[in-house]
């Protein structure tokens, strides 16, 4: 399985997780943000950065996952309603926290909230199959400045 982030530049090769909180974790829970595709990564990574992504230099990073990885999927249908929501952090966080935690899988497949039936994939770096994730490919990428 191959999985998608995009990174300012010198953070692409990182693998560790930055400690902040994000919508499944909360600030202290090092966990990686990937995407199931590169147009996925980009729609998330836009979400979070505003205009000024024009000015700095980004890469997309290719990670693969074993197929056989552990992993663990929740489905929208299991969330409480409006999960989604920015205000809401608060109702995912502790489910990825718990996940994490646990050590129970190396990949937590979580839906996206900016489109419905995709889904993001959370690494974590504490897990032991963590060892088995490589980097493939690393290459600068760009935002198209119409977006």
């Amino acid at each position: 399985m191959f999985v998608y982030r995009i990174s300012l530049a010198r953070w692409a090769g990182a693998l560790s997780g930055s400690g902040r909180p994000g919508r499944w974790n909360s600030a202290g829970q090092y966990v990686v943000y990937t995407a199931s595709s590169r147009a996925l990564s980009c729609l998330e990574y836009l979400v979070h950065v505003g205009g000024e992504r024009a000015f700095m230099r980004y890469k997309l990073t290719q990670i693969e996952i074993p197929d056989k990885c552990s992993r663990q999927i929740i489905l929208p249908a299991s969330l409480p309603e409006n999960w989604h929501r920015v205000q809401n952090y608060h109702l995912c966080q502790p489910v990825g926290d718990r996940w994490a935690d646990g050590l129970e899988s190396l990949i937590l497949m979580v839906p996206s909230a900016i489109i419905s039936d995709e889904f993001n994939i959370i690494i974590n770096p504490a897990h032991p199959q963590f060892s088995q994730v490589k980097i493939s490919e690393i290459k600068d990428f760009t935002f198209d400045q119409r977006l």
